[in-house]
């Protein structure tokens, strides 16, 4: 297990960066929607304490799209007018904020799913309005280490914690944004503000399917045990494609015809 902590979130970040060069920003945020990191720390949490409490975490983790919609709006914002330090604080600010208030309200799938949904439907309306400049240079080869490096001492900090709070901050801490951090840092960096707005957009698209993962693995667990993991990959993925056709989607300008 620790070897997949130290691999998996790297190997996927260098497979981001690497679709943000060859295909734009809308490509590389969709892709992180799949659920690489609440995806292992639940099954973790399914080998370790049982299929149950996985199942609740995952509740707890539904619901927190509504925090890591907002990180995404947040970091989108504020680095249209601020370097990466601010952006990141106030948007790291903004979902722990959040994430105590989400912990503060009994546990509900219902509520998880209500949470989730108004996030997801609302964030189109909420990020900056930006014409990302897709050609630029390639990340340096030091940047995508670093950017691998950050990305598995996160996934490390954030299992480590998840493991010993509980299942409720288990969830929340599953989907604390150790992808959105370390894209929207590197990527304001090398490739500027417009991208990043626009990179953080497709991630708030791609969390369609992460919430899928999300929701069938809190409904399917409790019955299939861990076999629900697998059912949670497969309509995450299924998931995953129907958003693909929506980034495809030509979308109007104001004032154009529909």
């Amino acid at each position: 297990m620790l070897i997949l902590k130290l691999l998996l979130i790297p190997a996927f970040l260098l497979l981001i960066s690497l679709a943000g060069k060859r295909w734009g920003p809308s490509v590389a945020g969709w892709l992180s929607g799949l659920p690489v990191v609440v995806g292992p720390i639940l099954l973790f949490l399914g080998l370790e304490q049982g299929p149950a409490f996985a199942a609740q975490a995952a509740v707890a983790a539904l619901s927190a799209m509504f925090a890591m919609i907002a990180f995404c709006v947040t970091y989108a914002r504020v680095a249209q007018r601020a370097n990466w330090p601010w952006a990141l604080t106030l948007s790291l600010a903004v979902w722990a904020v959040l994430a105590l208030l989400l912990s503060l309200v009994p546990p509900s799938l219902a509520f998880s799913l209500a949470a989730a949904a108004s996030a997801l439907l609302a964030a189109p309306y909420l990020f900056p309005k930006v014409q990302p400049l897709v050609a630029g240079p390639a990340p340096k080869s030091d940047k995508l280490l670093w950017r691998m490096i950050a990305g598995a001492a996160l996934t490390l900090l954030v299992t480590m914690l998840a493991s010993t709070v509980g299942e409720r901050w288990s969830g929340l801490l599953a989907v604390f944004p150790v992808l959105g951090s370390v894209m929207a840092v590197f990527s304001q960096q090398t490739r500027g503000p417009a991208f990043t707005a626009a990179l953080l957009r497709a991630t708030a698209t791609g969390m369609y399917s992460f919430s899928a993962f999300c929701l069938v693995s809190a409904l399917t667990l409790p019955h299939l045990g861990l076999g629900g993991f697998a059912v949670g990959v497969a309509v995450s993925v299924a998931m995953l494609g129907v958003t693909r056709q929506l980034l495809a989607r030509p979308t109007a300008e104001p004032g154009q015809a529909r």
